[in-house]
C-alpha cells in the first residue's frame, strides 16, 4: 500500500470515532505486499486473501467468504482494480458489516499507471487490471446507506466510505 492510501484510511479512522469503534474489523486482500492498515484498527481483525502471505489470516475469496458474526467494519485497500470481482466483493462488504458498519475502500484510478497485485511490478501477462472510476464505484456502492467517495487525480487514488 503506497503511503497516500495508508494517510486516507489513517485520517478516516482519526476524525470518524465511529471507526474506532470495538469490534470485528475484516480486511478483503490483506496480504502485505508494501505496508498494511493493520494497526490502526482495533481487535479482533481478520484478513483475508486469495493468496498466502504476510499478513494473512485466511486464505479466502473475498466475493464469497463471509465472518461467523457481522464485522463493524470492512477495509479493501488496493484491490478492486485488481480483480474483475470488484462488484462482488463490494456486495459482499455490504453483507458482512452489521447495521451502521463501514465499509473503507482504495483502489487505483484510471489516472494511475497499472501495475501487479503480487508486488507493485509491471502487470505480467494474464493477470487482470483496471483502474476504479468514480462512476463504477457508486454503482457499486450503491445499496449503502449512505458514501462519501474523493479522487486523488495527483497520486491516481479513489477513496471511499460506505456505512450499512
Amino acid at each position: 500500500m503506497h503511503d497516500a492510501a495508508y494517510t486516507f484510511v489513517a485520517d478516516a479512522v482519526r476524525f470518524h470515532g465511529l471507526l474506532r469503534r470495538p469490534g470485528l474489523t475484516v480486511e478483503i486482500g490483506g496480504r502485505n505486499v508494501n505496508g498494511t492498515v493493520r494497526p490502526l484498527f482495533p481487535r479482533p481483525y481478520i484478513s483475508i486473501d486469495s493468496r498466502p502471505g504476510p499478513g494473512v489470516d485466511i486464505v479466502a475469496d473475498g466475493a464469497t467468504w463471509a465472518p461467523s458474526s457481522p464485522a463493524v467494519r470492512v477495509v479493501c485497500c488496493e484491490v478492486l482494480e485488481h480483480t474483475p470481482a470488484a462488484a462482488s466483493i463490494c456486495r459482499q462488504a455490504y453483507q458482512m458489516l452489521e447495521i451502521a458498519g463501514v465499509f473503507i475502500v482504495t483502489a487505483a484510478s484510471p489516472a494511475r499507471a497499472p501495475h501487479s497485485a503480487l508486488d507493485g511490478g509491471p502487470v505480467r501477462q494474464g493477470e487482470f487490471y483496471r483502474g476504479v472510476d468514480m462512476g463504477r464505484l457508486k454503482v457499486w456502492l450503491a445499496p449503502f446507506q449512505w458514501t462519501a467517495i474523493v479522487e486523488d487525480p495527483a497520486v491516481g487514488d479513489i477513496y471511499g466510505l460506505a456505512w450499512k
